[in-house]
């Protein structure tokens, strides 16, 4: 076999790995603040999202059908969407905690969680 044509043959294998790597990852999809959503819901309507936020203190429910809470936004309070979630609780989710969540946007208030990460707690306090 000549130069060329293992250069070719590398090349369409180290496409193919690649391609297979990233085979049904979503690499548009980041991270949106509460605000972002809030802003523009009807951009988000029916897709999926991920967001970050603080579960607003008070408004968290939990029952053994589903848990509702309101998210907020980490920086400006004022923006929240509510969430409904109906799989497993990480064990330490309460109110005025960090977390991300991935779900549909349902409406233009509520998100149907599929995911839930709970923010790593800081190790420093000043």
């Amino acid at each position: 076999m000549d130069k060329k044509r293992k250069t070719i043959l590398t090349t369409i294998a180290i496409i193919a790995v690649v391609a297979i790597g990233f085979w049904g990852v979503d690499v548009e999809q980041g991270y949106y603040m509460v605000s972002d959503i809030t802003a523009s819901p009807n951009d988000h309507l029916g897709q999926k999202v991920n967001t970050m936020g603080v579960v607003k203190n008070g408004s968290l429910s939990i029952s053994p059908e589903i848990t509702t809470f309101t998210l907020v936004d980490a920086e400006d309070e004022t923006y929240e969407i509510d969430v409904e979630y109906s799989a497993d609780l990480p064990a330490n989710l309460a109110e005025g905690k960090s977390i991300s969540l991935t779900g549909t946007m349902v409406s233009e208030t509520l998100i149907d969680a599929e995911q839930i990460v709970m923010g790593c707690p800081s190790k420093y306090s000043e």
